[in-house]
């Protein structure tokens, strides 16, 4: 049994305004925050002599990894996103960036944002555009039924209300 993994399927490059902030402030605080005070503890560890039993130096050592690692990640991620501003011309519609309302079979209402897959997080009611849900409901407009498969089954669900902005 190898370690290979097939290559992922790329995510969409859409991304709202608040989502690029979002990725340009974390950039910023490991490359001009996180990075010089890890390094710093690595170089203060390393004047301690033995190398192969100092924690500080070999976690060190491993934390300045993954924060290069990251921003590698940010930096190429940055410039292959394309962030969207405008509005759309049909608000009637549900397009990227637009707070849809929904209700279930049991008369449950949600509200979900239709976000780019970096910035998607469920707490915050931010559902990525590459997910089944997501997918479904995109270019329904209002009143619409949207009918889609859950790991739990087939859902049906109305759209009451969507906003932009």
């Amino acid at each position: 049994m190898g370690r290979y993994r097939p290559p992922r399927p790329k995510g969409s490059n859409y991304i709202t305004p608040e989502g690029e902030s979002a990725l340009r402030a974390e950039l910023r605080q490991l490359w001009k925050v996180e990075r010089p005070q890890v390094t710093n503890t690595v170089h203060e560890a390393a004047k301690n002599g033995d190398r192969s039993e100092n924690g500080d130096y070999i976690y060190g050592k491993k934390r300045l990894r993954e924060i290069d690692s990251r921003v590698r990640f940010l930096g190429k991620r940055l410039e292959a996103v394309t962030v969207v501003h405008d509005i759309p011309a049909n608000t009637a519609k549900v397009y990227f960036g637009a707070w849809v309302d929904i209700e279930d079979e049991d008369g449950e209402l949600q509200t979900y944002r239709i976000v780019g897959p970096d910035e998607f997080n469920l707490r915050e009611n931010k559902l990525s555009m590459d997910s089944p849900l997501a997918k479904a409901l995109l270019g329904k407009s209002l009143d619409d039924e949207v009918v889609f498969e859950s790991p739990a089954g087939r859902r049906v669900l109305l759209i009451t209300n969507i906003r932009y902005g």
